[in-house]
């Protein structure tokens, strides 16, 4: 049988008395395709002559039927910050509701007890569910730099006559049934621009073309075999390529332009994706999650109602913070968050007041709120901003000029930032764990053996910016001109200022003659040979901190990727060379 035949059996199973007229408007076939359909039903002894199901029927329903449900929970949810920084987005209440729960009871209406729901961030959340419903949770430790496709590809022995559902889709109506017959993947019947695929009138679903609107996924699914077989294989074999790491599971049932099974579709409203807070607003405006700190903080900050909030927009997930951008009052603002652990790894207050101290340089973003106790900060958006191309020559060059115009203020506050303490601190937030690295230990000594020089020839220490990196320098077009913001000073403490040059430089990922020549930008010219080697151990030392930082980062499921292994390639290889220099500097 085709699709045809399965649609159009499964609508005589839940309509037993429908007509043939009945039968095509429940399906949308014409009455003639109704007619020609059932007589091949019969014919196929599917049907009896006056189409009751028969036993042959009736083992196909039996083998096709649910068993199974497999909700995927484990994201962060990105879009629905700040919300999502105290709730996983699958636990959003929406009239007293929360998302999963509600797709666990329309489950359990049709017999679905057997419900399997992969978890990641904010896991602990979801234990309460096993004792409430008896669900069985998966955990996705790779939740935080993988997609959807590594959730699904652990439950690969569970796809065989399983619903697929993402947990942050709110049904107005019971999506699923005690039946199903085929396997299908459900779209919405709405149209929208840059959607990848579109449902043909015999619901095969194919690649939408370039000049034409798609339809909108939603993302529900049923797979029963030979289908389930054939996806279950596909995902372990994608799960294994690196490259698909930001996959969704969908790419398992795509063939060539086309996906393996067909559609169901559904009427746009009877189902919300809430991926946005104005999602949730629409779904429900008395939502307690409205009440929320981050809100409270802009409410009272800007003197406005959460309503007049919107536009809200995830900026790009940061190395440390989660930020949004939204609009109020008549302007734009951005709300930082802190991400995951950072309040092991800088102190608030000190933060607070560094920002405190240099409010009034004009080279400073417009801090609005800081929190002292949370981080949490209100910054006006500043449009029409870029940030410093490393690679061009002329942006680096002011970049290096406002750095030592910030230095030369000596600027001070009462607390250091110390490198070698910040290095060991960070060695010992891994719990006991040793270094990814085999030789980390020859490493770290060889640095370490650097000191002395660097305490021996080190600048009077004044307040510095220490995440000095091109991201942190924003040209901001101001009629015909850009003027030079530094933003973001949460690690800012007294150093000496040439280790700014150093930050800036193996961020930016320079090699040695690049480095050579940003450090006669800084100084107009050349400077004296032991302030050259030093900033060299400086690029070596810094290094191995923000190797240590990025491998603190890694215990909390964060990977910075190659970011990670340059800054232990740069401890290593200047470790050497400056030992080499400074033996020189010695004779």
């Amino acid at each position: 049988m085709n699709t045809n035949h399965l649609l159009v059996l499964q609508e005589i199973i839940q309509h037993p008395q429908a007509t043939q007229r009945q039968l095509a408007s429940l399906s949308g076939f014409s009455l003639g395709k109704i007619n020609q359909t059932v007589n091949d039903l019969i014919n196929n002894g599917y049907l009896g002559n006056n189409s009751n199901i028969t036993s042959k029927a009736s083992k196909l329903i039996y083998s096709k039927s649910p068993e199974r449900a497999i909700i995927l929970a484990a994201g962060y949810g990105m879009r629905m910050v700040p919300i999502n920084m105290e709730q996983p987005k699958a636990l959003l209440k929406v009239h007293g509701e929360t998302l999963i729960e509600r797709q666990i009871k329309q489950l359990h209406d049709v017999g679905i007890h057997n419900i399997t729901i992969v978890v990641g961030f904010l896991k602990e959340r979801f234990e309460f569910l096993v004792d409430q419903y008896h669900v069985h949770l998966i955990v996705n430790a790779k939740y935080a730099t993988h997609n959807n496709l590594s959730s699904l590809a652990l439950t690969t022995n569970l796809l065989k006559n399983a619903y697929i559902i993402p947990s942050d889709i709110h049904f107005k109506n019971n999506p699923f049934s005690r039946n199903e017959l085929y396997s299908w993947y459900m779209f919405s019947e709405k149209h929208q621009p840059e959607q990848e695929f579109n449902v043909t009138k015999h619901l095969k679903i194919t690649k939408a073309s370039s000049d034409h609107q798609g339809m909108v996924p939603v993302g529900l699914a049923y797979l029963t075999d030979p289908e389930a077989s054939q996806i279950s294989q596909n995902l372990i074999a994608l799960s294994q390529q690196p490259e698909n790491n930001n996959s969704f599971w969908e790419k398992a049932l795509v063939k060539k332009r086309d996906f393996i099974i067909p559609a169901k579709l559904i009427h746009n409203n009877d189902f919300t994706e809430v991926n946005t807070l104005e999602d949730l607003r629409d779904l429900d405006s008395n939502t307690n999650h409205l009440n929320n700190l981050a809100f409270r903080i802009i409410e009272h900050t800007l003197d406005v109602n959460s309503s007049d909030i919107h536009n809200i927009k995830v900026l790009k997930k940061g190395m440390t913070n989660r930020s949004f951008m939204f609009e109020a009052a008549g302007g734009k603002y951005i709300m930082r968050i802190p991400g995951p652990g950072t309040s092991v790894l800088i102190d608030r207050s000190e933060e607070a007041n560094v920002y405190n101290v240099i409010k009034g340089l004009n080279f400073v973003e417009p801090v609005l709120y800081i929190n002292p106790q949370n981080g949490y900060k209100l910054t006006k958006f500043l449009e029409n901003s870029r940030t410093c191309d490393s690679t061009n020559s002329q942006d680096v060059q002011r970049c290096m000029n406002l750095l030592r115009h910030f230095h030369e203020k000596n600027i001070q506050v009462n607390h250091t930032f110390n490198l070698y303490e910040e290095i060991e601190k960070y060695e010992q937030l891994r719990d006991g764990q040793p270094s990814a690295y085999r030789d980390y230990e020859v490493t770290k000594q060889n640095v370490f053996s650097l000191k002395s020089f660097i305490e021996n020839h080190r600048h009077d220490w004044t307040l510095c910016h220490i995440d000095a990196n091109s991201d942190n320098f924003l040209f901001v077009k101001k009629g015909q001109r850009e003027v030079l913001k530094l933003i973001d000073w949460e690690y800012a403490g007294m150093q000496d200022p040439h280790l700014d040059i150093a930050m800036f430089a193996i961020y930016a990922g320079y090699n040695r003659q690049q480095i050579d020549q940003l450090i006669e930008q800084y100084f107009h010219g050349p400077c004296d040979r032991q302030t050259h080697v030093k900033i060299y151990c400086y690029v070596a030392t810094a290094a191995l901190l923000w190797s240590n930082w990025c491998e603190y980062k890694q215990t909390l499921g964060i990977d910075f990727g190659e970011y990670s292994l340059n800054q232990y390639r740069y401890a290593k290889e200047f470790s050497r060379l400056s030992h080499a220099l400074t033996k020189k500097e010695e004779l």
